[in-house]
């Protein structure tokens, strides 16, 4: 039976978090497929990301805060089995677009559940866990997004903007870890935030974000394109400002890296990168 408590275990609103890639790399497609882009935004959005959050919910089980639940309930058998069919049905949407979008789909599917499923168990291991995230939530999405949105068959999909949706999703990442230590511990997980340390978090996201902006600006150069560069880096500036103060504030307190400031910090980060990509989108498909 499907119940409210399945229903936001799945964590919909979460998916808002990952939508800036999508957007960006729209942004980059020369020739926008429209219908297709409304189909990739829905498998992606409404199926795929959903099925992932509610599959992790059903295998851990968690009692104690995650992300984007405070409280937690129960998750039922029924959870699994929504999350089974929103996976096929995802798989089967995508066959609209083309086998080979289905077929990534599939590995993207698989990929998740490695990372959750108790017998693989991915997510335990702090370094093949994040190298999984950024993988496949940064570049991997990055890939599926231009392939399955683009009219033009010719069009190679950029590298950089692989390596930035990578950057961006492992500058982000960590943090959504970084309240979750001793829960995670408690389930025989070592996250690379907890490796990390509090601190050695923030730093190691502020390197990996360098890396990222690196990367885009090095696309914008390449595309004689720097004043749009510009244009984008200014919605980055609330992102910096309110990082910058959470890292003074765990720095006085290390109770400060808690549920309610990292939700702070992916609502704000991503309100702003999906203003700045929906931003680029539309300048680049006006001119």
């Amino acid at each position: 039976m499907l119940t409210r408590n399945t229903i936001r275990l799945l964590r919909i609103p979460f998916s808002f978090f990952l939508s800036p890639l999508y957007f960006f790399a729209l942004s980059q497609v020369h020739e926008i497929n429209i219908t297709n882009s409304i189909c990739v935004f829905f498998i992606l959005h409404l199926l795929i990301y959903p099925a992932i959050n509610g599959y992790n919910s059903y295998i851990d089980r968690d009692t104690a805060s995650i992300g984007g639940l405070e409280k937690p309930p129960p998750p039922s058998q029924s959870l699994f089995q929504l999350t089974i069919l929103m996976d096929v049905a995802a798989c089967l949407l995508g066959l609209f677009i083309s086998p080979v979008f289905a077929c990534s789909l599939l590995i993207y599917i698989a990929a998740s559940k490695a990372y959750s499923y108790r017998g693989i168990r991915l997510k335990k291991f702090p370094v093949i866990s994040y190298l999984t995230v950024i993988i496949f939530q940064g570049a991997f999405t990055f890939a599926l997004v231009f392939y399955g949105c683009s009219n033009s068959s010719t069009q190679p999909i950029p590298y950089l903007g692989i390596l930035v949706s990578a950057f961006l999703i492992g500058g982000f990442y960590p943090l959504t870890q970084i309240y979750q230590h001793q829960q995670d511990l408690d389930d025989g997980v070592e996250t690379i935030s907890y490796k990390l340390g509090y601190t050695g978090t923030f730093i190691f996201c502020s390197v990996i974000y360098i890396a990222a902006f690196i990367c885009m600006a090095q696309l914008f150069i390449l595309k004689k394109e720097l004043v749009k560069f510009y244009a984008v880096g200014i919605f980055f500036i609330p992102i910096v400002v309110y990082f910058l103060k959470w890292f003074l504030m765990v720095l006085k307190n290390k109770e400060s890296a808690n549920f309610n400031n990292t939700m702070r910090m992916n609502w704000i980060a991503s309100i702003c990168t999906n203003l700045a990509f929906i931003t680029l989108l539309i300048w680049n498909h006006i001119e």
